[in-house]
Parts: C-alpha cells; structure tokens; sequence
C-alpha cells in the first residue's frame, strides 16, 4: 500500500495554518512613564528613534506622558515589545535619564 506523504504535509500546513488564523500570539503595549526629571525633548527623541514616529506623533505621545502618567508607544508580539523596552531602558541610562519604559499585555 502506497501512502501519498504530500497530502499528508499539506494537511498538516493547513491544519497549523488555521491554528495560528485561530490564536494569534498575545500582543504587547510599550509604554513609557512620566517621571520629573527627563527632559521633554529627549522623550521625543525616543519615541523617534525607537519607534519610528514623527516628531508630531512624538510629541502627541510625549504630551500624553507628561499629562496623564504614561503613554503606548505601540503594541508588538512579546519579543518585540521586550527589545524595544531594553533598547530604551538602556539610551536612557546611557544618557543618564530615569525615563522608565514597560511592557503590559494588550
């Protein structure tokens, strides 16, 4: 008896296909938090360098910061979101800023 081995795999690529259709990994919002010592600008510049904002939409999320405690710089599955808290969590230190940035499950 033969076996057909190449429905069998595209089954199992359908069938892992329509899985992940069916749970998408969990997502991540990264947020940075208000503290009374990063200059205003130097948030800005975060926002832009690590999350590809412009300086208007920078400025909107730095404003939300100052004004409200926190603000999302953006939703990432959890590598992502992990990398980009370490990336900004170190530019701060570097700069010798206390700007704190976390991640939350969306």
């Amino acid at each position: 008896m033969k076996v057909d081995m190449s429905t069998s795999v595209k089954d199992d690529a359908q069938l892992e296909a329509s899985r992940v259709r069916e749970n998408p990994p969990p997502m991540y919002k990264v947020l940075l938090l208000n503290d009374d010592f990063t200059p205003m600008d130097f948030v800005v510049q975060v926002l832009q360098q690590f999350f590809h904002m412009n300086r208007e939409k920078a400025t909107q999320i730095m404003l939300q910061v100052h004004t409200q405690g926190h603000g999302v710089c953006g939703v990432y599955t959890k590598d992502v979101a992990a990398t980009k808290v370490e990336q900004v969590l170190q530019y701060a230190k570097a700069h010798q800023h206390p700007l704190q940035c976390v991640m939350e499950e969306n």
